[in-house]
């Protein structure tokens, strides 16, 4: 289920002949997720056939992981007055590590899987890399 952006997010992608930037504001949503192998997140800009964007990354959980720890190591660069900003952040890592250390019964874990089987036949951001690039080719 996607949820609206509170903020801005800016994607780059970049080939050897083409780079590809699009902005996802408010007006555009998101959807994050744990899944088997890892994290998925997804981006969803609507409006015309123009303005129309997605994109969806999937990180493994090592590389997730290794990419918090870089996160924590450079935390220490953020102004000391962006109190706003800092909060976010550990409130956001608080809520993760929260439902990281909190059991889940076989029932309710199933339950889940069911709905997650449900959303893979119908949401067509949970794309693989290969069928992205594919799609990028088809939309030029």
């Amino acid at each position: 289920m996607t949820k609206p952006i509170p903020d801005k997010a800016e994607v780059a992608l970049e080939y050897p002949d083409k780079l590809y930037i699009g902005t996802f504001e408010r007006t555009s949503r998101f959807d994050a997720h744990l899944d088997d192998a890892g994290i998925s997140l997804s981006l969803h800009r609507s409006g015309s056939a123009e303005q129309r964007r997605s994109i969806r990354m999937h990180f493994h959980y090592e590389l997730f992981a290794a990419i918090l720890h870089d996160l924590a190591k450079t935390a220490v660069a953020m102004p000391p007055d962006d109190a706003e900003h800092r909060k976010a952040l550990r409130d956001g890592a608080l809520v993760l590590a929260d439902a990281l250390d909190t059991p889940v019964r076989p029932k309710d874990r199933a339950a889940r899987q069911t709905a997650l089987s449900r959303e893979d036949e119908l949401d067509v951001s949970r794309l693989t890399p290969e069928e992205e690039v594919l799609l990028l080719h088809v939309m030029e």
